[in-house]
């Protein structure tokens, strides 16, 4: 048994959130029920959705946070109210591949000690169809121990993780931008295991704002902040500290575009 946990805010697209849902309920393993966070107060439009799919789906349970809180907090809240100790995240815009759930339990019964296990994404443009880049991750635990320590290890959208492992080092946390990186660190430091499917089970909605998302001072600032915690909770070394920061001061100062070809290069598989 198991649970989904989502969360969702007023600027998300509408007929997005529509596929994400369908996607949920044409899963070859459905799941016993679904926890969607509303983080604040929502449009008309989105609001009516998620009635319609509440009144025909009785596994979902709609939690209501009265402002905008941000992810981390709305994630922390929403794991509180899962029932089941397997938890799977899925975001709002995202589809989920029909076998996704069955893959990632049978992934869990092989190895009754796994405490997270995520998967590759295939990144898309517009339709699902369309393809543009699959983003891949590391196997198993040592390399997804060591490449944390450089970048996130773990496509977020795609993660079924234990709830008691999760709560144990902490929850997830307010770190704007960063609150699964964050927290895939605690963990990993705290001797919880991981693994990657080494197949997309998700299919990663990307559009040119994203890249756009992924830059400037802002997002700068919030990226050292988190390497700052990472060296101070010594997950990582003061040279990997120093290499980090320089390499993301260089990328995400970048105009866009050149931004958005290096990132491709280096960080996606087509």
């Amino acid at each position: 048994m198991f649970s989904v946990l989502l969360s969702i805010y007023y600027k998300e697209n509408p007929d997005y959130l529509k596929q994400s849902l369908d996607s949920l309920f044409q899963q070859t393993l459905l799941a016993d029920e679904i926890i969607l966070m509303k983080d604040g107060p929502l449009t008309s439009e989105l609001d009516s959705i998620i009635d319609d799919y509440r009144n025909k789906y009785k596994t979902i349970t709609v939690i209501s946070l009265k402002e905008n809180e941000g992810l981390g907090i709305a994630l922390n809240e929403g794991l509180n109210h899962c029932s089941h100790n397997l938890v799977a995240r899925m975001d709002t815009d995202d589809i989920a591949k029909p076998s996704r759930f069955e893959k990632q339990i049978q992934q869990f019964e092989l190895d009754p000690e796994l405490d997270v296990v995520g998967s590759w994404v295939d990144e898309f443009v517009d339709s699902k169809e369309n393809i543009v880049s699959k983003r891949k991750v590391p196997e198993n635990h040592r390399e997804i121990y060591s490449f944390a320590k450089k970048r996130n290890p773990i496509n977020h959208p795609s993660v079924m993780f234990k709830k008691d492992a999760v709560l144990k080092t902490g929850n997830y946390q307010h770190f704007p931008l960063f609150e699964d990186y964050y927290l895939w660190a605690r963990m990993l430091m705290s001797g919880c295991k991981f693994y990657n499917i080494q197949e997309s089970l998700l299919y990663f909605r990307t559009t040119p704002q994203t890249f756009e998302r992924r830059g400037g001072v802002e997002y700068l600032k919030n990226e050292i902040k988190l390497q700052k915690t990472f060296y101070k909770l010594k997950f990582i070394s003061l040279y990997t500290y120093l290499m980090n920061v320089f390499i993301r001061i260089i990328v995400r100062l970048l105009p866009n575009k050149p931004r958005a070809a290096l990132y491709g290069a280096l960080v996606r598989n087509k």
